[in-house]
């Protein structure tokens, strides 16, 4: 069993960093193979539409243009689980994850009768930290963000999104321009909820290669 791990952060070692990290350690529990990736250290951009992959006779589910993503899609098509990972900036997910959403979907998207060319089946785990509180998200981004999981179906697996709420943005918010946010509150809630964030992480690793 494959699992590939994609970090769409910026931030290594923060939240979306800890929560993929706890799930790919689910993954290998179960026996996968693991693969973890940080996009931002990748070099490449969104769908540039060339069209190579729309030519007749060539690979289905292969990205064409010649970067540091396209390998990576390529594995993620051999996969057997996917666990991916952003940060909400802006009520959205990162640039990164666009791009990376972009170039997966083209590639395998027929322009015949926009049927989907792969026939495979990968489990996917979508992981989203953010500073909102879990009564924001449900008003504001909950609909929002089961779209762009929907989205991940195109992979013809099971798809889990699980949000992580009220996360900590800095260890020291005294050093920062950062005065709407309670410090004390922020850190109490990383204490309470952020370990729970991260067994249920690990669960899911794990569980979506069963």
């Amino acid at each position: 069993m494959k699992a590939i791990v994609l970090n769409a952060s910026l931030r290594k070692a923060w939240n979306t960093a800890r929560l993929l990290k706890s799930a790919a350690e689910g993954a290998k529990s179960a026996g996968a193979e693991v693969e973890y990736i940080d996009l931002y250290d990748l070099d490449f951009t969104g769908c540039r539409s060339c069209m190579l992959c729309k030519r007749k006779d060539v690979e289905r589910c292969h990205c064409y243009w010649k970067d540091d993503l396209a390998p990576v899609i390529d594995r993620i098509f051999h996969a057997d689980e996917l666990l991916i990972g952003t940060p909400i900036y802006l009520g959205r997910p990162t640039s990164r994850y666009f791009a990376l959403m972009e170039r997966l979907h083209f590639c395998s998207l027929s322009y015949d009768d926009y049927s989907n060319y792969f026939i495979g089946k990968i489990n996917v785990g979508l992981f989203v930290s953010m500073n909102a509180t879990k009564e924001f998200y449900d008003s504001l981004y909950k609909d929002k963000f089961e779209g762009y999981a929907k989205e991940l179906e195109m992979l013809n697996g099971r798809v889990c999104l699980y949000p992580c709420y009220d996360t900590l943005q800095v260890s020291d918010y005294s050093r920062f321009n950062m005065g709407s946010f309670d410090e004390s509150r922020k850190k109490l809630s990383r204490e309470k909820n952020f370990p729970e964030d991260l067994k249920n992480a690990y669960q899911i690793g794990r569980d979506l290669l069963n």
